[in-house]
């Protein structure tokens, strides 16, 4: 519809009073808009409807991930609707940055019992979490803290952590991902405690998250002093750890 109309994205995102990276990510659906916003945009692009605006009343029930079994209200419906990433990892390369292979690994050690069917999906919507890092005009920046263990830790083999480690020196060049270690030799430190994420919005009435995943579950914290904790507990580490490129 946009194009149609000959606006430029920042044009449209200043008619509508949204950010030019919200505008992009709608366009290209990552977020979930309302009905609302569809019929401000076509006023705005002068067209009219109806069976869009039915898809859209649709699609606010479900996100892409319900087609996978993933109810709302969890770690994919945050990140999905999130422009930044910052991941202290302990134990696994973060899901982000995972292999094919690595991550399936992952899913089976996790997952005992569970069907093969039920660990390929979980593998493909890991995939498709991932292709935002490689968006053209929006990509999700990617703060990544990793504990060395993380990196010595033989998940799925040989050829496999050989696989891991080199997309993970491919992926730091992309210029919105960063990827640092934090040395066994520089002994305790606050990631000691356990990993955590963090995620920011970018809007600005939209404080950060904090996400914290353990074996039985997760914990969610959008607000309280653990936010400013987390924040500056990510800060000091990061001034602690290397540059992936840098470590050896």
């Amino acid at each position: 519809m946009r194009n149609d109309s000959r606006l430029t994205l920042d044009a449209a995102a200043k008619a509508l009073d949204m950010s030019r990276s919200s505008l992009h990510r709608t366009e290209k659906g990552e977020t979930r808009v309302s009905v609302h916003l569809v019929k401000s945009m076509m006023d705005l692009y002068d067209v009219y409807d109806p069976e869009l605006i039915e898809q859209v009343r649709r699609a606010r029930e479900n996100g892409w991930w319900t087609m996978y079994g993933i109810g709302d209200q969890g770690y994919i419906d945050v990140e999905t609707e999130a422009c930044a990433v910052h991941d202290m990892s302990l134990l696994l390369i973060p899901g982000l940055l995972q292999t094919e292979d690595y991550m399936r690994a992952v899913f089976e050690a996790h997952s005992v019992g569970q069907s093969r069917s039920l660990i390929e999906n979980d593998v493909r919507v890991r995939k498709i979490r991932q292709r935002r890092l490689y968006d053209a005009d929006d990509p999700l920046r990617l703060v990544a803290l990793l504990d060395e263990s993380a990196l010595r830790k033989m998940v799925g083999g040989e050829s496999v952590m050989r696989e891991q480690l080199a997309h993970l020196h491919e992926a730091a060049r992309l210029p919105n991902v960063e990827i640092k270690v934090l040395a066994d030799g520089q002994g305790a430190h606050f990631g000691m405690m356990g990993s955590f994420t963090l995620l920011e919005f970018s809007e600005a009435e939209e404080l950060p998250v904090l996400y914290i995943e353990h074996r039985f579950g997760a914990i969610h914290i959008e607000e309280g002093p653990q936010l400013d904790e987390a924040r500056l507990t990510f800060e000091h580490l990061a001034a602690q750890a290397v540059r992936i490129e840098e470590f050896e």
